[in-house]
């Protein structure tokens, strides 16, 4: 279930993301990435929880306009594909560019109604606006419940890392301890926990597998 507080930021969310695609298109900078290059970067991250089962199914929460599903056909990858966003237009533009059916369909939400293999969620806790950190930290410790719940072998997320350059750091976006985000996730999840912050980038990738 998501509170009153996860529903104000979700809000936010959604308002800035369609800003975002209103005025780029579907392309990377419609969902606040530099380039296509960095978004197929972190994609590419995504494959370690995969681990080779191109037919295992996948959630994605934040799903933009369908990437990711255009990434992982370019793989192989045949399983079931199941994409959810807060921003109605981004479902409407993942729809007009990879149709639906039974290999891949669409949700407006950011609460699944269902599971999957493998749940992912990219991007989408970086952009805290004027939020308060306490606030948009709970909004993902919830948010990583809900991916958790979501993949029944596992799953995995990325968010901004506070070992980035300070100087590159912008107000209105959210920096997660690595060392404390890992060890929350041991807490939680078990063992089989890894991160990633060796790609290039200004943020680190997590995989958590069930037992």
């Amino acid at each position: 279930m998501i509170d009153a507080s996860s529903a104000s930021v979700l809000d936010g969310v959604a308002a800035y993301y369609a800003a975002r695609l209103a005025e780029h298109g579907a392309t990377p900078r419609g969902v606040d990435w530099n380039g296509i290059e960095s978004q197929e970067l972190r994609h590419r991250q995504f494959l370690r929880l995969l681990d080779g089962l191109p037919d295992a199914s996948v959630l994605d929460i934040g799903c933009g306009y369908g990437d990711f599903l255009r990434f992982l056909r370019a793989t192989g990858h045949t399983g079931a594909y199941i994409g959810y966003d807060v921003v109605p237009d981004m479902i409407a533009e993942a729809a007009r560019l990879h149709g639906e059916g039974d290999d891949r369909q669409w949700r407006l939400g950011g609460q699944p109604a269902e599971a999957a293999d493998f749940a992912v969620a990219s991007g989408i806790f970086n952009v805290k606006g004027d939020t308060a950190d306490d606030v948009w930290a709970r909004y993902v410790d919830g948010t990583i419940d809900r991916l958790a719940g979501a993949g029944r072998r596992g799953f995995a997320f990325n968010i901004l890392s506070l070992s980035s350059d300070p100087e590159r750091r912008r107000p209105n976006l959210y920096y997660a301890d690595p060392v404390a985000t890992l060890s929350n996730c041991l807490r939680r999840f078990g063992r089989s926990v890894a991160l990633l912050q060796d790609y290039g980038l200004y943020e680190f990738t997590v995989v958590v597998r069930h037992r």
